[in-house]
């Protein structure tokens, strides 16, 4: 008898569980079913950001209960700085409203950016689509053809905002290897840059995603039009094995000072939610963004469009930026000393 009863209290429990559970999943399908999602984008439309923002808009309404529209909204400004600061301070925070922002963005206020208006702690991250490789890349009227070129001869590069990966990394080149760039800032976004390059208003940019390449300007590197000579990240490229790594470059020293700011890469399209979104609506966005990352006409329409599709989860951006903050104070002072100098 008392088995017995030890058996109904357990499946009466377990019963109650799936109930409550059940209970919980139409409780959120019935919040977005009709509503739509504001998914805003930190840069302009045209870049590699917009390009993927809007295919995750296509596909994640599937894996969220209620299925509710996706609206993209492009918010540039600073490096997507300014999207950032409103998701944080002024988007509603009622599950409703995430967005991506540069890869950069989220160490700002480690770097001492009083123009950064957010807590990282407290931001709700969704995910990251992909890990990026970064280039310098030149356009080919450029008497820059290399590495050793750039620190002999002037190299002009297109930047968006003291923020943004344009200039934090023309700016890690110029103050820690000595590059000689002269940095031309104040673009709007990638798509802007690019038009920049082709006039030859610059010579190239630092901070150039490869995947953006491909995706936006598929036939300029394999028609020879714009060079990339030098990778900018922890690791070789395969795509690219001709052309050096900066770490190849890099002395102890600066070795310690390119992991933080090139540990950025590994989360290179990180999306975000405001602070104070009720619990269970973040777990359903970040459930709804790694189903999607898994939906195999997503994947495709992404290789597609020559992007990466290689995810990270919300907690584990979450566990990187943590671990990002934890970095000695003395290194973090002395990113933020090259950060100040700037590269203009």
């Amino acid at each position: 008898m008392r088995q017995s009863r030890s058996g109904w209290v357990v499946s009466a429990l377990a019963a109650l569980l799936v109930g409550s559970s059940a209970s919980a999943v139409q409780a959120q399908a019935n919040f977005y079913a009709g509503k739509s999602v504001n998914l805003i984008v930190g840069y302009t439309s045209g870049g590699g950001y917009d390009v993927v923002a809007r295919l995750l808009a296509r596909y994640m309404p599937d894996y969220i209960p209620g299925k509710p529209g996706f609206v993209v909204q492009n918010m540039p400004g600073a490096g997507s700085l300014k999207a950032m600061n409103f998701i944080y301070a002024a988007a509603p925070k009622d599950g409703l409203t995430f967005g991506t922002v540069g890869r950069g963005i989220p160490v700002e206020p480690l770097l001492r950016n009083n123009d950064a208006q957010f807590d990282v702690a407290r931001m709700n991250w969704i995910g990251s689509t992909s890990a990026e490789t970064s280039v310098c890349a030149a356009w080919q009227s450029s008497k820059i053809k290399s590495w050793a070129d750039m620190q002999k001869t002037e190299f002009t590069a297109a930047g968006e905002g003291p923020a943004s990966d344009a200039d934090i990394f023309s700016a890690v080149l110029k103050n820690v290897f000595g590059a000689k760039i002269r940095l031309v800032t104040g673009y709007p976004g990638g798509a802007e840059m690019a038009l920049a390059i082709e006039r030859e208003e610059v010579e190239g940019r630092c901070g150039w995603s490869w995947s953006s390449i491909k995706s936006t300007r598929p036939t300029w590197v394999p028609e020879k039009k714009l060079i990339p000579f030098l990778v900018l990240s922890l690791r070789k490229n395969p795509e690219l094995p001709d052309v050096p790594v900066i770490t190849e470059f890099a002395n102890a020293e600066q070795m310690q000072l390119l992991k933080l700011f090139l540990s950025r890469q590994e989360m290179g399209r990180p999306y975000v939610a405001p602070p104070g979104v009720p619990s269970e609506r973040i777990a359903i966005l970040r459930k709804g963004f790694d189903d999607t990352m898994k939906d195999e006409k997503f994947v495709a329409d992404m290789v597609k469009s020559k992007l990466e599709v290689s995810p990270m989860s919300g907690k584990e951006v979450a566990d990187m930026l943590s671990d990002i903050y934890a970095m000695p104070k003395q290194v973090a002072d002395q990113a933020r000393e090259i950060v100040v100098k700037g590269a203009r």
